[in-house]
């Protein structure tokens, strides 16, 4: 007889998350459009972690995981990887715990993510994403300091942390058919959908990818992790060539669908965002979105929650791939 093997996170380990996060992470608003409702066919509800603070859920992961370090750990620093995201909440989160951030980043970061993550305090070592390995630089660096890696998805603490925006949007909303959240690593999705199946397991989880970045969709379909080569998209927080294995061991089970968007049709949600719904995305968070416009999703039912990752982006690139709408 076999049995299935227990998943690294279950509801309870959100919940303590959201426990210990309260007062120190934002309870992010849900927003509501009716001009979007009528685009989609669907009353949609929107969880705008471009709100959160360091501007996207990241926050939630880095500060669950990094609270819980023994005051050793505390005292020597923390060391993580990220494109952006994860590398602010982790500086940040280092910062109120009173401890020390070193950074691998990638050399071709946004400018505006780069500075934030200084800003917070960090000290930033650079590589070049499509010949380096961030996790084995990541992980000498630690080693060599005496540093705790904090990764970016790759950590029940993390994935936990993630989870508790998906469980806050199901608090406020009530009943929900749907939940779309974007998908990279794989942190928030496996959160997410811990939570909600948790919840009201008949809840439909449908992760979105950028086009070219679509390691997820192909993992999720040969059932087992594929790598792919290091995508170039405009979603920079889901240029990734591979799930973790972590997160794929949840997201193949707890995940029901992966859907795929254009970096055309990221700019479009982008867009409509900013003259719409009067909010700044950024094009990793703004694929859930653009999978909606674009029609991707078919059958859609009568409510639909989307987590809206993030909203960090300076206007030069905003207005680089914005501006032109033609």
């Amino acid at each position: 007889m076999t049995t299935t093997p227990a998943l690294p996170i279950t509801l309870d380990d959100v919940r303590d998350a959201a426990a210990r996060l309260k007062g120190v992470a934002h309870r992010t608003p849900v927003l509501r459009s009716r001009t979007l409702d009528r685009i989609v066919g669907a009353e949609t509800l929107l969880k705008c972690e471009n709100f959160q603070r360091v501007g996207a859920f990241k926050f939630r992961g880095a500060y669950n995981a990094a609270s819980r370090l023994t005051p050793g750990q505390l005292a020597r620093g923390i060391a993580a990887y990220s494109s952006g995201n994860h590398a602010q909440a982790v500086a940040l989160a280092a910062r109120e715990l009173g401890t020390t951030a070193v950074i691998v980043m990638p050399e071709d970061a946004p400018r505006s993510k780069r500075a934030a993550t200084e800003g917070y305090g960090a000290e930033i070592v650079t590589y070049d994403r499509y010949t380096g390995d961030r996790v084995a630089i990541a992980e000498a660096l630690a080693a060599e300091r005496g540093l705790t890696l904090i990764p970016p998805y790759e950590h029940p603490h993390v994935m936990a942390g993630q989870g508790t925006a998906a469980l806050e949007l199901l608090e406020e909303a009530g009943e929900l058919d749907v939940l779309l959240t974007p998908v990279g690593g794989g942190g928030l999705i496996a959160g997410s959908a811990t939570a909600v199946k948790g919840l009201r397991p008949g809840i439909r989880v449908v992760g979105v990818e950028p086009e070219a970045g679509d390691d997820t969709k192909r993992s999720l379909e040969a059932g087992r992790r594929v790598e792919i080569p290091v995508p170039r998209t405009i979603a920079d927080g889901q240029a990734l060539h591979t799930p973790g294995e972590l997160t794929f061991s949840v997201n193949r089970r707890l995940v029901d669908e992966i859907v795929l968007v254009s970096d055309e049709e990221i700019r479009a949600a982008m867009r409509f965002a900013f003259e719409r719904l009067k909010i700044v995305v950024e094009p990793s968070g703004a694929t859930p979105l653009a999978a909606l416009l674009s029609g991707r999703l078919g059958g859609l039912p009568r409510r639909v929650g989307v987590i809206v990752s993030g909203g960090n982006i300076d206007t030069a690139r905003f207005a680089e791939l914005c501006g032109d709408a033609g």
